[in-house]
C-alpha cells in the first residue's frame, strides 16, 4: 500500500517537522511494515511552467515527426515572449496547456535542461510529458496537456504535486484495514497520540423505497448492498489535477472520471466500488451464485467461464460482474473521448465474503485491488458512507444530480464481542501493562470495552482479524512497543544437551561429508505424480500423503514420504549446469498418515502445556521418522597420475548405508531385493534385525529417464529413526591384541540365487568367538569348472583368541565349523 504522506496528513494534523522517514519510524514501531520512503520531486528543481501552445510548424525531412512550437509561458521566462520548443510529441494542439521545463531546470534522474539546438531549431526547454517528471503515464502516452481553465505562467511543481513524500507499506494478510488511507490514519494517530479526522463520517441518508432495485439471493456470500443513483454527469468532465496526481501517488492510472472517483474513494476509505452504466443495466441488480459454464467477459476483455462456486453480479440478462473481483465489458462505464459518454451511473458498494472472493480470483487468476482488500476484509459499516462520497464527489466533479433513492441490503448480524480477563496481555507478554492502559490501547483501536478483572470487548467492524484474546493481547503489545519487550534469555538445566536423536543425526551429517558426499537439503513438498514415476506399486505405503490445505506450489500439495524425488531434482539441476561427478546426501523427516485422523488441540500460552496436551497434540500429527538418503552419479573416483579412476555404481549406494549404520551401532544386513525405483537386478535390501529399514543399488532405467538424471545413477534411502532404535552407539576404545592373528580362506560353491549375506552369517555363527572378522574377497563363475548355476564365494577368515596364541589345530577346527554350518544352511560345499 502506497500513502502519500500529504494525503496523510489531511487526516491526522502531524507536526509540521516530521519527515515521511519519521513518520516510519513511528509506524514500524506500532507493528506495520513500512518498507521504503519514496521522494517525489527530490532532485526536480524549476523553473517549471504551465505553458500555452501558440503555433506549431511541422519540420520536414526527418525519420520522424519533428514540431516546432511557440508557446506563452507568461513572465516565468523573464521576457514575456514566446518559448522556442522543439517537440516530438502529436498528442496536443494550439491553443492547449501544457507543462513547460525551461532553461536551467533539472529534471528527475539529474537531467540538466539547457538550450540547445537540435532539428536544425534552437528548442529553449522541453515540453513535458508524465514520464519525465516522475509521474507515470497518464494514459496519454504523450505529453501532459491541462484543463483549459489553467493559468499561464502558473508554478507546475505546485500545481502538479511533484515533491511528495510516499510510503510503501508491506500490508500483511490480516491487516486489510490499512489497505486504505483511512487505516493508516488510524494507525498513525494511534502512534502520535492525536485525533483523527475520520473520512468515513458523512452525513448518509437512510434507505428508502426509491433506490434502484437489487435483489440479493445469497446473503451468506453479500451481507450488505448499497446503490446509489447520479444522473446527469457530464460526458466531457475530466478527473482534476489533485484527484489524477493522488490516485498516480498511490500506484493507479487515472482511466476517466467516474472510474478515478471510485478508485480514489477505495484507496481513500478501504471500500472497493463499481459504477455501472445505467442505460446498459437491465432490470434489478442481483447477486446470487453463477450457473455452472455461464461466462462472461470481463472489463480486461477476457471472455470467462463462471464456476458454480463464483459469486455474481446480475441483472435481468445474466452476469455483468465476477463479484469483488472485476466488472463485466457489458455494463462499462464510456469514457469521455468517446462519442456519446455515459451520463448516468449506478453506485455499486457492498460487502462480500472473503473466502469467496479469495476463491473467485485465485480460480480465474485474476487478482485486482477490489479482491485484495475483500480477501483481507473490508469494513462493512463503510460501505453506504463509501457510495455517499463517491455520489458527493460525482455531483461536485461532474455536475451531476444525487437521485434521492437509496438501496440498503443487509443480511442481521451482531458486533463481536470478546470477554478477555485484563490482565492477560501482561501474562502473554511478561509485563504488568495493568487494566488502564490495556482498556486505553483497546479503546485507541476502536473498540468499546466494558468491566474490570473480566473485560467484554466489542471489536470494532474494520478489524474483523480481532477473533479472540491472544488478538486483543497483541493488541496492546504491538501498540505500547514491541522494542520494550524485556529480552529473557531461556536458563535450560545443566548438563542436558543434544538428545541422543539429535547427536546421531548430527554424527551421519559428518561421516557423511567425511565420504565425500555434499549435503542437499530439500523442500519437504512433493507432487502425487511422482510415485508413478518411482515405479511404486498402486498399494504402497507411500503413496499415502499428509495434503497441505494451503500449498505454497499448487503442483506439489503433498508433504513427502521419501527424501529421493529433491535429491533427484538437486543432482539434476546440477548436473544441468555442468557440475557431472556428484554425491548428495540429504538427512530429513518424511510425513507418514496416521490411521486415525484427529483435529489437533490449541494449546496454551499463559502456561507450560500439560505432558497430556502434549501427547494428544502428537497423536493429531502425522508420524514423522527421520530419513537418510544419498544419490551418487558420474566419477566417484576422478583418474590421473595414479589410475584410471572409476565411475560411481550401485556399490557406492550400498557402502553409503554401511557407514551410516555403523555410525548408529547398528548390524546391517545387505542382501538382494526388488522396490520401486531401483533396478530389479542391482537393488539391495538393507535389513537390521528382521525389519527392513532401506533400499540402495542402481535406479531403474525408467526412474533415470523420468527424473532427468544421468544415466547409471545410484541411490541409497534409510530409515534413520529405526537403525536408533535397534542399533548401540556406545562408544567402543579400539584393542590392539598381543597375540597373533590366525588366518584360513575358504571357497565355498553355492546356488547362484544363494544371496552372500546368508552364507557369511552362517560362517559367522558356525566360527563361534574366536572369528574377530570376515571378508568377501572373491567371487567366481564358470559353468565348465562348476556347473550349471553354481558360483564360488571366496572368504578371509581371521581368528585371534585374547587370553593365548591359537594353534593351527584351534583355528582349523573353528573354520571347519563354519564351513558346516554354511553346507548345513546353504548347501555350500568346499571348492576342488
Amino acid at each position: 500500500m502506497r500513502v502519500p504522506l500529504s494525503w496523510l496528513r489531511e487526516y491526522v494534523d502531524l507536526p509540521a517537522t516530521e519527515t515521511g522517514r519519521d513518520v516510519q519510524a513511528k509506524l514500524v514501531s506500532a507493528g506495520l511494515e513500512v518498507e521504503t520512503v519514496e521522494h517525489l520531486g527530490a532532485d526536480l528543481k524549476g523553473p517549471l511552467v504551465v505553458g500555452q501552445v501558440l503555433t506549431i510548424e511541422e519540420l520536414e525531412g526527418f525519420k520522424k515527426p519533428i514540431r516546432f512550437c511557440t508557446v506563452d509561458v507568461g513572465q516565468a521566462n523573464g521576457t514575456g515572449e514566446p518559448q522556442e520548443i522543439v517537440c516530438g510529441a502529436r498528442n496536443f494542439s494550439v491553443g492547449d496547456k501544457v507543462v513547460v521545463v525551461l532553461p536551467g531546470a533539472t529534471l528527475p534522474g539529474g537531467f540538466s535542461i539547457s538550450a540547445r539546438k537540435t532539428y536544425g531549431k534552437t528548442s529553449h526547454g522541453m515540453i513535458c510529458s508524465g514520464d519525465e517528471l516522475g509521474m507515470g503515464d497518464d494514459g496519454s502516452h504523450g505529453i501532459i496537456v491541462l484543463p483549459p481553465e489553467t493559468e499561464v505562467g502558473k508554478d507546475a511543481i505546485e500545481l502538479l504535486e511533484l515533491v511528495d513524500e510516499v510510503l510503501d507499506i508491506a500490508v500483511t494478510a490480516n491487516r486489510g484495514d490499512c489497505l486504505s488511507i483511512r487505516g493508516v490514519a488510524r494507525e498513525a494517530a494511534i502512534a502520535y497520540g492525536l485525533p483523527l479526522s475520520d473520512p468515513a463520517l458523512l452525513d448518509v441518508p437512510g434507505p428508502n423505497a426509491y433506490g434502484y432495485p437489487v435483489e440479493v439471493s445469497d446473503p451468506l456470500g453479500c451481507d450488505r448492498f448499497t446503490a446509489r443513483t447520479v444522473t446527469g454527469l457530464s460526458p466531457e468532465a475530466r478527473s482534476p489535477i489533485w484527484l489524477q496526481r493522488r490516485l498516480q501517488k498511490v500506484g493507479m492510472r487515472p482511466i476517466s472520471l467516474a472510474v478515478d472517483v471510485t478508485n480514489y474513494v477505495m484507496m481513500e476509505l478501504g471500500q472497493p466500488l463499481h459504477a455501472y452504466d445505467r442505460s446498459l443495466v437491465q432490470g434489478t441488480i442481483g447477486v446470487r451464485r453463477a450457473t455452472e459454464g455461464e461466462q462472461i467477459k470481463t472489463l480486461d476483455g477476457v471472455e470467462r467461464k463462471l464456476h458454480a462456486e463464483d459469486l455474481v453480479i446480475t441483472d435481468e440478462r445474466g452476469p455483468i460482474g465476477l463479484a469483488g473481483v472485476m466488472g463485466g465489458a457489458n455494463t462499462e462505464i464510456a469514457d469521455h473521448t468517446e462519442s456519446e459518454g455515459t451520463t448516468d451511473v449506478v453506485i455499486e458498494a457492498a460487502h462480500f465474503d472473503a473466502v469467496s472472493i479469495a476463491r473467485t480470483a485465485r480460480r480465474h487468476k485474476l487478482s485486482s485491488e477490489a479482491s485484495r482488500r475483500f480477501e483481507r476484509g473490508v469494513d462493512p459499516q463503510a460501505a453506504a458512507a463509501a457510495a455517499q462520497r463517491t455520489v458527493d464527489l460525482l455531483v461536485l466533479l461532474a455536475g451531476g444530480t444525487a437521485e434521492a433513492g437509496v438501496t440498503e441490503v443487509v443480511a442481521p448480524s451482531a458486533p463481536h464481542t470478546i470477554a478477555v480477563p485484563a490482565d492477560h496481555p501482561d501474562k502473554v507478554a511478561g509485563v504488568s501493562y495493568g487494566r488502564e492502559t490495556v482498556v486505553r490501547r483497546l479503546q485507541e483501536v476502536g473498540c468499546d470495552v466494558y468491566g474490570q478483572d473480566e473485560l467484554i470487548v466489542t471489536v470494532p467492524s474494520w478489524r474483523p482479524d480481532l477473533q479472540e484474546i491472544n488478538d486483543l493481547a497483541e493488541e496492546v503489545i504491538r501498540l505500547e512497543g514491541y522494542e520494550n519487550l524485556p529480552s529473557t534469555l531461556p536458563r535450560p538445566p545443566a548438563g542436558r544437551g543434544l538428545t541422543q536423536r539429535q547427536r546421531l543425526h548430527r554424527r551421519v551429517g559428518r561421516v557423511l561429508a567425511g565420504a565425500g558426499y555434499v549435503e542437499a537439503p530439500n523442500y519437504p513438498f512433493l507432487g502425487e505424480q511422482v510415485f508413478d514415476q518411482l515405479l511404486l506399486d498402486a498399494d504402497d505405503p507411500k503413496r499415502r500423503v499428509v495434503k497441505l490445505t494451503n500449498p505454497l506450489n499448487d503442483e506439489e500439495p503433498a508433504l513427502r514420504t521419501s527424501l529421493l524425488p529433491g535429491l533427484f531434482g538437486a543432482l539434476r539441476r546440477n548436473d544441468g549446469r555442468g557440475t557431472h561427478d556428484l554425491a548428495l546426501f540429504e538427512t530429513g523427516l518424511v510425513f507418514l498418515p496416521r490411521e486415525e485422523q484427529r483435529i489437533a488441540a490449541v494449546l496454551p500460552v499463559d502456561r507450560r502445556p500439560t505432558d497430556e496436551e502434549i501427547a494428544e497434540l502428537d497423536a493429531a500429527l502425522p508420524e514423522q521418522p527421520r530419513h537418510v538418503a544419498v544419490v551418487v552419479a558420474g566419477a566417484r573416483e576422478q583418474a590421473g597420475w595414479w589410475g584410471k579412476g572409476r565411475p560411481a555404481d550401485w556399490a557406492d549406494a550400498v557402502e553409503a548405508a554401511r557407514v551410516v549404520a555403523r555410525e548408529a551401532g547398528a548390524e546391517l544386513v545387505v542382501r538382494g531385493g526388488q522396490y520401486g525405483p531401483w533396478h530389479p537386478g542391482r537393488c539391495a535390501e538393507l535389513v537390521v534385525g528382521d525389519t527392513v529399514v532401506g533400499h540402495a543399488g542402481e535406479l531403474h532405467p525408467r526412474v533415470v529417464k523420468a527424473f532427468g538424471l544421468p544415466a547409471r545413477t545410484s541411490a541409497m534411502e534409510l530409515d534413520l529413526d529405526a537403525l536408533e532404535a535397534a542399533g548401540d552407539d556406545t562408544p567402543q576404545a579400539p584393542r590392539i591384541s598381543t597375540f597373533p592373528v590366525a588366518t584360513q580362506d575358504v571357497a565355498l560353491v553355492v546356488d547362484k540365487f544363494v544371496p552372500h549375506a546368508e552364507v557369511e552369517a552362517a560362517l559367522r555363527d558356525g566360527a563361534g568367538e574366536l572369528l574377530e572378522g570376515i571378508r568377501l574377497f572373491d567371487v567366481y563363475e564358470n559353468e565348465e569348472q562348476l556347473g550349471d548355476g553354481r558360483k564360488s564365494l571366496a572368504y578371509a577368515l581371521r581368528f585371534r583368541a585374547g587370553d593365548r596364541t591359537l594353534t593351527v589345530d584351534e583355528a582349523s577346527a573353528a573354520r571347519d565349523a563354519a564351513v558346516a554350518l554354511a553346507g548345513e544352511r546353504t548347501g555350500a560345499v568346499l571348492r576342488g
